[in-house]
């Protein structure tokens, strides 16, 4: 059932106490914007790894059954008992999903700054965005160029401010080069766009032969293929050569994390004077953005004692930045949206067709260059 005028689909999240997952899309009212809002029909949002993060939750998705309702499908899965205790704050509480997305302004409120929105393509910040209509205020949207389609603009926060914040991170941490684990990803190739433009040296670490061709293809001068038997031995060439010192790591589980640190040491130890016990004085950092890999981290200390490792993530760096730079790195996406921002999707999907379990199966994987794109509006097969 697709929406009227009055009432809008929205995908849920759902995590029952018993341990259960539920996925659907439920009627919410279509909604009438405050002053400073707006109100966007909304015609693109991706799925990104973020998303299905809180799509799935710790949910089994080996388990799931489908079945129908009045507005589409209806997805269950079991949750384990270990998965549970980190769903403690969401239980029973139906969440909306969708990070961001793009479309047009159909309504605003009686401010200027929304009223000079007003059939305007614009995307959006804020969640929920897996519906028809989303109502944000006007200051987490950004107003796309003349002749970018929603497509175009659907994925201009998450992985651009992200490509944008690692190396705005570098700069400010003291490094000079960066090294990125998921190179061949949408946010990979923008962070190697803007390095080479930048004239940033970028380490590129990937998984296969085809992700490495991609990437050699469009210019990058490091690709580090950690599914060869030489992997540590290139990746240790290259952060000699470049001098990286700061890696960003989308993997998170396993031994990649510790593996970047031992061969940053090791190509620190190449020009150090003498030995220390303690390693060498540079100091190493890794952080972990994503948790493509649930396993646990795994290190092996063997990169002395000037390291460290944590996490980052690109809301709470936002906040740290301040909205006078935020702004500016905003301004930068929309300028470059076709070109160095640009993002491929690998299929469309409706809302209903997002919780089919052919889609499911095919982007739950979040494999690089497997990217989906909702579009809420695509018709539905007859």
């Amino acid at each position: 059932m697709s929406s009227d005028n009055t009432h809008s689909l929205q995908l849920r999240s759902l995590v029952r106490s018993e341990g259960e997952l539920e996925l659907s899309l439920v009627r919410v009212p279509v909604p009438v914007p405050a002053e400073n809002e707006i109100v966007i029909r909304i015609e693109a949002t991706p799925i990104n790894p973020s998303d299905i993060g809180l799509l799935f939750g710790a949910a089994d998705m080996a388990t799931a059954t489908y079945a129908e309702n009045a507005d589409g499908p209806v997805v269950t899965a079991r949750i384990p008992e270990r998965g549970m205790k980190s769903m403690q704050g969401r239980v029973n509480q139906s969440m909306p999903v969708g990070n961001e997305g793009a479309g047009t302004v159909i309504a605003a409120g009686a401010s200027p700054a929304a009223q000079a929105l007003l059939g305007k393509t614009v995307a959006a910040l804020g969640g929920a965005m897996y519906a028809h209509y989303r109502c944000v205020p006007v200051e987490q949207c950004l107003l796309l160029p003349e002749g970018a389609s929603a497509a175009d603009g659907a994925s201009s926060f998450v992985n651009p401010l992200t490509a944008l914040g690692m190396v705005e991170t570098m700069r400010r941490e003291g490094h000079t080069a960066l090294v990125h684990t998921v190179g061949a990803s949408n946010l990979g190739q923008m962070l190697n766009r803007i390095c080479q433009n930048e004239h940033i040296g970028l380490v590129n670490i990937v998984r296969s032969q085809e992700q490495e061709d991609l990437l050699r293809k469009n210019g990058a001068q490091y690709v580090c293929n950690s599914s060869t038997d030489n992997f540590m031995e290139t990746l240790t060439d290259a952060l000699a050569a470049t001098g990286a010192t700061i890696a960003f790591d989308a993997i998170g589980g396993g031994r990649l994390a510790g593996q970047i640190l031992s061969a940053m040491e090791a190509a620190a130890n190449r020009s150090a004077g003498e030995y220390s016990r303690y390693g060498s004085t540079t100091f190493k950092q890794v952080y972990i953005y994503g948790g493509l890999d649930m396993r646990p981290t795994e290190i092996v200390r063997d990169f002395g004692m000037a390291w460290s490792m944590g996490g980052w993530l690109l809301f709470p760096f936002l906040q740290k930045l301040g909205p006078e730079r935020t702004e500016e790195l905003k301004r930068r996406v929309a300028a470059e949206l076709k070109t160095t921002f640009a993002s491929r999707y690998t299929k469309v999907v409706s809302l209903q067709e997002a919780l089919q379990e052919e889609a499911i199966t095919a982007y739950g994987k979040r494999s690089t260059g497997e990217k989906y794109l909702i579009n809420p509006w695509k018709a539905q097969p007859a």
